[in-house]
């Protein structure tokens, strides 16, 4: 499963100094990304928005619930996911057999009116994720076992592939989704997760022997001086197991019993009156914490003392993701019910061009990027190349159909009972006086969308309104629009930063991580300055977005130097026959982030109630600048537990 051929290597077969197959891998990835990126951005607001609407009228504290253990178990599935391909499957078959199951979900998905569509659909995507996700970048390190030296770019240019497939997924279902229903977003999800999983099928010959079913070789490893050593094996004791088999029945229990006993009220850790979740969750991340201590110390140093390392890089890597995460929470309803994002006269007129530019230009430059893998293995590999191709008509369509839309959407003053007057948007031509019936989103007489008139009869909530009259040139910019800053900014500052991580001026490993984290908590800090004339309790207000696209942009720079440099100190710091498991623990931590980040996000209300709505930003401002100092000072520490691996 490790080997590669030497002409994959080769200058012929490169693209932008790295081989072609990365490229497959990076569209593969970009469209699965695209899927779930998409997915997520609709979710939250799906859930919470009104009923009228197509949503399900959620408490933000259950949709946010719900959210942080889909997060949760979309990253704890990839340790049994990298096991298996470790083991029996190869890295190949993990990721179509994810990519199959993974479309399924995203089809059930689309049907959102009925409950049982969207968990099924939830379902299938956490299990095919932990096929696809850990062998996906388990790939790329046995491509780059010969060339450590590479990784670092490799995977940063394959981090750009993650977030070009991100920036479309949320620009593009969200858009649908916000504008035309839900169904379209969660559909237009499956349509490219389907193509994505074709266009590897049909390129996978590209690897040669690379990611098919492992064998003996793959227990060598190579050290620093490029010399063969055998790793020797560190079986699972039968206390080991009895623990494992523990540690994961008691963790996914209180992972799944944190949304259902908020939605259902049923509490599967409560006994005798008394919730016993918190006691149950400690214990096992205790237990878990000793046996991975346990295990690492039965090996040889070096290799002990690397997975050690690894250890710490976790730990910095929960808070980061617990903090970073509430992009798709808590930010997303900040953006939602907290941020002025009407424009009208020549500030509507400057946002849409300024859109179009921020739509068109990283399109093209992936278009650019699959016009080099064109001419390099159209050749060969034909069929896939038109799948890929297939995808940006469709992508530049869908583009094509926003621009119109966006330009043919009219502003209409509108009077409506007991609520004072507003303003609606349709791209309906509409006529003053007209009466016209209308749906409150919010709940709060502010915000109301129009409802077609066969579906009046179907919904509870429909209010009567009279045209006033049509307003100038007004626009609203769709919540989820913001999330597409993450993306775009990661798009633009990857290359840079790749450059920076290969020049002589590349910081250390806790030096990377204490910037992030400092940039990270840098972006809160200014959420909370901009949120910081919301009064107590308030449910509602026009805060400027300028502080949340500086947020994202902070964010992101920080993301930039944790995430793509994590995976890639992982796979230089482990045994090769290791890799996917290592990277399952990896994800792992990130799991634990994650469900952090949807438990922290749950207490929006309670802390807007009791403080403010910046003092909950404070809160994230304050907890990565703290775990940033912890890594500077662990930085010796690190150095040597690395043992040489830069």
């Amino acid at each position: 499963m490790s080997n590669t051929n030497h002409s994959f290597f080769s200058k012929e077969s490169q693209i932008l100094g790295h081989p072609a197959g990365l490229f497959v891998l990076f569209f593969t990835e970009m469209w699965e990304r695209f899927s779930f990126y998409g997915m997520r951005a609709l979710l939250v607001l799906f859930l919470v928005s009104a009923v009228g609407i197509g949503g399900w009228d959620w408490p933000r504290e259950n949709a946010l619930a719900l959210y942080g253990t889909y997060l949760a178990l979309l990253y704890l599935t990839p340790i049994i996911g990298g096991q298996l391909a470790d083991k029996y499957l190869g890295y190949r078959k993990a990721i179509i057999i994810g990519a199959v199951i993974m479309t399924l979900g995203h089809a059930a998905m689309a049907i959102e009116t009925h409950k049982v569509f969207l968990y099924l659909g939830l379902f299938l995507l956490v299990i095919g994720t932990g096929f696809f996700k850990p062998n996906m970048t388990s790939f790329i390190s046995v491509l780059y076992e010969k060339h450590p030296e590479k990784k670092d770019g490799a995977y940063t240019i394959f981090y750009m592939g993650v977030n070009a497939g991100a920036f479309l997924g949320i620009m593009l279902c969200g858009y649908l989704g916000e504008n035309l229903g839900w169904s379209w977003g969660f559909g237009l999800a499956g349509i490219f997760m389907l193509l994505g999983l074709l266009q590897f099928i049909l390129a996978h010959q590209i690897f040669g022997e690379v990611g098919l079913k492992p064998t003996e070789h793959d227990n060598e490893v190579e050290d620093e001086n490029h010399i063969k050593i055998l790793e020797s094996r560190n079986p699972f004791t039968f206390i080991d197991k009895i623990l494992i088999s523990f540690v994961a029945i008691t963790g996914l229990t209180w992972v799944i019993n944190d949304p259902l006993s908020k939605i259902t009220n049923y509490n599967l850790l409560e006994f005798g009156g008394n919730d016993f979740s918190s006691h149950i969750i400690i214990t096992a991340l205790i237990i878990f914490t000793i046996l991975l201590i346990i295990r690492t110390l039965r090996y040889e140093k070096v290799t002990r003392d690397r997975m050690f390392a690894i250890m710490f890089i976790a730990f910095f890597i929960i808070f980061f993701w617990a903090c970073f995460e509430q992009a798709g929470g808590s930010m997303s309803i900040f953006a939602k019910d907290y941020t002025n994002r009407v424009l009208s006269g020549n500030a509507a007129y400057i946002f849409n061009i300024l859109d179009i530019i921020i739509t068109v230009v990283p399109v093209a430059i992936i278009s650019y990027v699959l016009y080099l893998l064109f001419r390099k293995t159209y050749q060969n590999y034909l069929a896939s190349n038109l799948i890929l191709v297939s995808c940006f008509l469709i992508i530049w369509g869908l583009i094509f159909w926003k621009i119109y839309y966006g330009f043919n959407t009219f502003s209409y003053e509108i009077s409506i009972p007991k609520a004072e007057n507003t303003v609606i948007r349709t791209t309906q031509d509409l006529s003053n006086g007209q009466e016209v019936y209308v749906v409150d989103v919010d709940k709060n007489n502010k915000n109301f969308k129009l409802i077609d008139n066969e579906k009046v009869a179907e919904l509870p909530q429909i209010l009567t309104a009279q045209v006033i009259q049509k307003k100038d040139n007004e626009i609203e910019i769709p919540a989820t629009w913001f999330l597409i800053l993450n993306s775009l900014f990661i798009i633009l500052f990857a290359p840079l930063m790749s450059k920076w991580w290969e020049s002589k001026y590349n910081p250390s490993l806790a030096g990377k991580y204490a910037i992030g984290l400092f940039l990270l908590g840098a972006g809160f800090a200014f959420l909370a300055f901009g949120s910081r004339d919301i009064p107590q309790g308030a449910k509602t207000a026009s805060v400027s977005f300028i502080w949340l696209i500086m947020a994202y942009l902070l964010h992101t720079l920080g993301e930039l130097c944790v995430q793509p440099v994590g995976l890639s100190y992982v796979s230089k710091l482990v045994p090769a026959r290791m890799i996917a498991f290592m990277f399952g623990v990896w994800y792992l931590a990130l799991a634990i982030g994650n469900k952090t980040s949807g438990k922290l996000g749950e207490m929006i209300d309670d802390i807007t109630n009791k403080y403010d709505i910046s003092t909950f930003f404070l809160i994230f401002t304050f907890i990565p600048v703290i775990i940033g100092i912890l890594a500077l000072l662990l930085h010796p520490v690190l150095k040597r537990l690395m043992h040489g691996v830069k």
